[in-house]
């Protein structure tokens, strides 16, 4: 056997495989080959959305199901013994691995993480890989853990026989606090951006405790109902009859599989709560209140939980003077983690301060990077009242006929202190367009308002923009607060993905934080969001994928200048464009022009942060005076209203944002790529499948049709490639077969074999495909009217004889280089 002639797959059956089964690691339940761990990127770009290729490891050892241990990186023979370790050491950085090992089939080069070894990194022979109880030993040692902390961190995951497992962030996140917790630690953060499975991640958490007799009572809090009971339903339903809610109103809820469950509850119509269940889910409302008689949580003694569990605990429960916080003190001697997408660091409040530094996280960064969430496109509307505020005219009155006060007003005060109702109908105008220019009416929409009070008025503004669907169905446009019953009965049809209405719904505040709108694909913000916390959790209304329905991005409009937060440095998941339409342009972000580099619609200037560029940023413009006591709100109609600027923004390949066209970026993209044209020329014609290197361009995003298509002509991708990297003049199909016609390249075939040659050639001209020497072409039209297949290869002297043909025609039609 010629092992360098064996290909990778073959070494890794061959010789890696087998050394890892003599080492003693189960086949069945420790190793894992071609573990795919993230999803590739979600890229749009234009019309088009395409994923990029999502990051796989050859091998992942495993000493329990869920608890990686090593990850070994192979190459083929023709390779040194190392050199898969650091495309390997990358990947065990990301999955948390400790043990990393490279291997050509001839050993092992083993790199140690712990940092315990006496040498980071050795060479094994194929007869020394390091046994399970081996690396578990130097794991163990490393991190410090006594013989009882072993116990806790080798608990089982729960597993429902479905196949379903953790994804790896989910597995880090929950291995992390198991080791925390088994050393004793009682504060504990997991910081998981909105939309990443928080509350899975919980569960597999208390799970593991819960079933090894580590924590026997549990205790978790949220503070939206729907939270707790949507968490009752479906990650939490394993726990069955052991759990109860803390409430006295028992409740029906379908779960994600469409049957129905009535929800177990723990206390009685007289307050009193049944000891008798293990694991509780409440409200941190209904837990406590301003009165004695309201702290139901005093009806458990200091140590009956063992362990708390707090979802969004960014939300008040760990400031200090919060109502919330006195449940957590009452509960001091319980464990107590705290799960949140986004830590809140500010003057008044520290969850850091209180749970400690997070033991892991995952940004939102991070998740749009592995796919795993949504990416965004942002819409900024900018209203010429909003930039350069109002100032009412000498004596002009309100809608009640009391006069205005002199002053400045600005978007601060919209909507707030005073209502200019053209405004609102212009929002709702500008929503209204962007929904019909897109093509679907019906995609889920949450408009963010001021307050109830101009919810309610956007609701009517939208109600009259959409009257054709509001007549089909009432409930297309909906308000959803806190005060509005009927609105907040709707609110689990809103969020799901099988009921069609609500769409549009208008909201305050109530849907910013832990509402799973799976299908949501256009978030509009008609308030100020101050707070970078609100902001994150905001964005992550619209970051879950949902691929049944075909949603892999969303939309943020904005009309208050809100996502200046895009240039905070704490920001972690800037958009793929930014556009803003001008007074005449349509909402929907077109494909970026040819020599998209000027702005539109207005002077550009720089934005403070360096990278984005906005034309008026309204936050701080001129005039902005201070706001009125709050008392009443000014309703002032007849002022007129009217959109001002526009422009495109894309992400380059640092996180910045550039006005850029659609042309320029493939250029920069393909440059490199493609170092010179000479490198492109040669991997072109090294090449036999023509297709792998178009395939290897749109894995990275880099998508041929779409430059193709703005060119709006029939080109290869061999001429687009020379063409925008590096500025020859493109041949069209046509003219490139018409060239090899002239070179009359077929003398010395036969009749039936020129005949042959000629169809490929039309059929390239006509359909540029790239695979000519793909036996299958013979059974297609014109060809198999020429012969059967065997005739035809019989013609050129077999099938070898009709592929050096077929290349040769290939090597003819790229000849020519402009």
């Amino acid at each position: 056997m010629d092992k360098k002639a064996l290909s990778e797959r073959d070494i890794c059956t061959k010789f890696i495989t087998p050394a890892v089964k003599k080492a003693g690691w189960d086949e069945m339940t420790q190793i894992r080959e071609e573990v795919s761990f993230t999803k590739g990127r979600i890229i749009v770009r234009g019309k088009m959305v395409s994923r990029g290729q999502g990051k796989r490891a050859d091998y992942i050892l495993y000493y329990k199901p869920n608890i990686p241990l090593a990850i070994i990186e192979a190459k083929d023979n023709t390779q040194a013994i190392g050199a898969g370790m650091q495309q390997a050491l990358e990947y065990a950085e990301t999955l948390d691995i400790p043990f990393v090992f490279a291997s050509n089939g001839d050993g092992f080069v083993f790199h140690d993480r712990t940092g315990n070894a006496a040498n980071v990194e050795t060479t094994l022979s194929l007869d020394n890989f390091p046994s399970p109880d081996e690396l578990w030993r130097r794991y163990a040692e490393a991190k410090g853990l006594t013989a009882e902390a072993e116990e806790i961190v080798l608990e089982d995951y729960y597993d429902d026989g479905s196949g379903k497992t953790p994804r790896y962030y989910q597995v880090n996140a929950v291995n992390a606090a198991m080791e925390a917790i088994a050393k004793g630690q009682n504060r504990i953060l997991l910081v998981m951006a909105t939309g990443t499975g928080k509350t899975y991640t919980s569960f597999q958490i208390i799970w593991r405790l819960w079933k090894g007799g580590h924590k026997k009572r549990i205790l978790f809090l949220a503070d939206r109902n729907v939270l707790v009971d949507q968490t009752m339903v479906n990650d939490f339903r394993p726990f069955g009859p052991a759990m109860a809610k803390l409430s006295a109103n028992a409740k029906t809820i379908e779960r994600d599989d469409g049957s129905k469950i009535e929800l177990p509850t723990a206390v009685d119509k007289k307050r009193r709560v049944d000891t008798a269940y293990e694991v509780y889910l409440g409200l941190y409302q209904s837990l406590t209140g301003p009165e004695e008689r309201q702290k139901l949580y005093k009806e458990f003694s200091p140590g009956f939980f063992d362990l708390i569990v707090i979802d969004e605990c960014h939300r008040g429960s760990a400031s200090e003077d919060s109502a919330w916080r006195e449940i957590l003190e009452h509960f001091s001697e319980a464990t107590q983690i705290g799960l949140t997408a986004t830590p809140k660091e500010t003057e008044y409040a520290s969850n850091i301060a209180y749970f400690n530094e997070p033991v892991y996280s995952y940004t939102l960064k991070q998740g749009i990077r592995d796919g795993f969430l949504a990416p965004y496109k942002v819409i900024k509307v900018h209203i010429d009242r909003d930039v350069e505020g109002y100032r009412p005219e000498k004596g002009q009155v309100d809608r009640d006929g009391n006069e205005i006060e002199d002053r400045i007003y600005n978007a601060k005060d919209f909507d707030r202190n005073l209502v200019l109702d053209d405004r609102t109908k212009l929002v709702a105008k500008k929503v209204t367009e962007f929904l019909k220019e897109s093509g679907d009416r019906y995609q889920k929409t949450i408009i963010f308002c001021v307050d109830q009070e101009h919810a309610a008025r956007m609701r009517q503004a939208l109600i009259n923009e959409n009257a054709d669907l509001v007549a089909e169905n009432h409930r297309y446009v909906m308000r959803i607060t806190g005060n509005d019953k009927e609105g907040l009965d709707q609110l689990g049809n809103f969020i799901d993905p099988e009921v069609r209405y609500p769409v549009l719904v208008t909201t305050s505040r109530l849907l910013s934080t832990g509402v799973d709108a799976q299908t949501c694909r256009l978030i509009v913000l008609d308030r100020e969001v101050g707070s970078m916390t609100e902001f994150k959790q905001i964005v992550g209304r619209g970051t879950r994928v949902h691929e049944d329905t075909q949603k892999f991005f969303f939309t943020l409009m904005d009309f208050r200048g809100a996502t200046n937060h895009f240039a905070d440095p704490d920001f972690d998941g800037e958009p793929v464009q930014i556009y803003s339409p001008g007074p005449d342009q349509p909402m929907v972000p077109p494909d970026p022009p040819e020599g998209g580099d000027e702005p539109q619609g207005g002077e550009g200037i720089d934005g403070a942060d360096g990278g984005e560029t906005v034309l008026i940023n309204p936050l701080t413009a001129p005039g902005s005076g201070a706001p009125s006591d709050g008392s009443r709100k000014i309703y002032v109609d007849g002022v007129p209203v009217v959109i001002v600027a526009e422009r495109i923004e894309y992400l380059d390949e640092n996180g910045k944002l550039v006005t850029e066209s659609l042309r320029d970026f493939t250029k920069k993209a393909l440059r490199k790529h493609f170092a010179s044209l000479d490198e492109f020329l040669k991997r072109w014609n090294d090449t036999d499948r023509k297709q792998a290197i178009v395939d290897e361009l749109a894995a990275e995003g880099l998508s041929l049709d779409v430059i193709a298509e703005e060119l709006g002509k029939d080109l290869d991708p061999f001429d687009l490639v020379c063409h925008i990297a590096f500025d020859r003049k493109p041949l069209t199909r046509q003219e490139r077969a018409e060239q090899v016609k002239k070179r009359d390249i077929f003398g010395k075939y036969g009749d039936q074999a020129r005949s042959v040659l000629d169809a490929l050639l039309t059929k390239y001209a006509d359909e540029g495909m790239l695979n000519l020497d793909d036996t299958n072409v013979l059974r297609i039209p014109p060809l198999n009217t020429l012969g059967t297949p065997m005739q035809l290869i019989k013609a050129f002297g077999g099938k070898a004889g009709f592929e050096d043909a077929v290349h040769a025609l290939q090597n003819e039609l790229y000849q020519e280089v402009a």
